[in-house]
């Protein structure tokens, strides 16, 4: 990248420094609409450069899908994280917040299903009645769903599988009074391990349906 090219990126930069600092007089959905596009248009801009293109014209793109791209994380999405936290103690349930403003839970298999199958466990319903109270009544949140599975067996088995499972979760919140349309499953087999397969205790690990909740920006 030339001088010319670093001061345009740069300069787009400091344009989100700036936009930043004037969040704080923004409620929070503004706040994360602004930002998304302000880490866009940096991203753009830069993108642009590298890529051959003009600086403007990549902010101009990299801000319009931070935009549509960027989730807020507001007073009620704490205060469900805290409340989430406090109902899993104990059970292996990981919950986070994620880089991009997603609260995330992440059930092990242990809790979730048995070897196999896609049938729900009673230690997964205990998780999701308090998680489905906390959505039925909130119309601006949407949730995804992905199951997972280890490399134990065939791809063909395996991926199937682990859409069963999100399609399992999805079905019991559902029934919790979580309307299905704001909910979006997928299954992705073996294939994003969190541990080392070779490994019973890392297969354990692998075998686990995340639960991705998130308020989307809205201009």
């Amino acid at each position: 990248m030339n001088i010319r090219n670093f001061r345009s990126a740069a300069v787009v930069l400091s344009a989100t420094a700036v936009l930043l600092a004037g969040c704080q007089n923004m409620s929070e959905t503004q706040k994360g609409t602004a930002i998304g596009a302000g880490a866009g248009a940096a991203a753009g801009a830069v993108l642009g450069k590298v890529t051959g293109g003009k600086a403007g014209t990549g902010a101009v793109i990299g801000g319009a899908l931070g935009a549509v791209a960027g989730n807020i994380w507001s007073k009620r999405q704490e205060e469900r994280r805290a409340q989430m936290e406090q109902a899993t103690k104990g059970t292996g349930v990981e919950v986070t917040r994620t880089a991009d403003n997603q609260l995330k839970l992440n059930v092990p298999n242990d809790v979730s299903f048995s070897t196999g199958s896609a049938t729900i466990k009673p230690e997964l319903r205990a998780v999701l009645d308090p998680f489905a109270e906390s959505l039925k009544n909130d119309p601006n949140v949407r949730l995804s769903i992905v199951g997972h599975t280890d490399n134990t067996g065939s791809d063909a088995i395996n991926n199937p599988l682990s859409l069963e499972r999100a399609h399992s979760v999805r079905d019991y919140l559902s029934t919790r009074g979580v309307a299905a349309n704001r909910i979006e499953t997928a299954g992705h087999g073996e294939r994003e391990p969190v541990a080392d397969n070779s490994s019973e205790a890392g297969r354990a690990k692998n075998r686990r349906v995340e639960l991705f909740l998130r308020e989307p920006g809205q201009s």
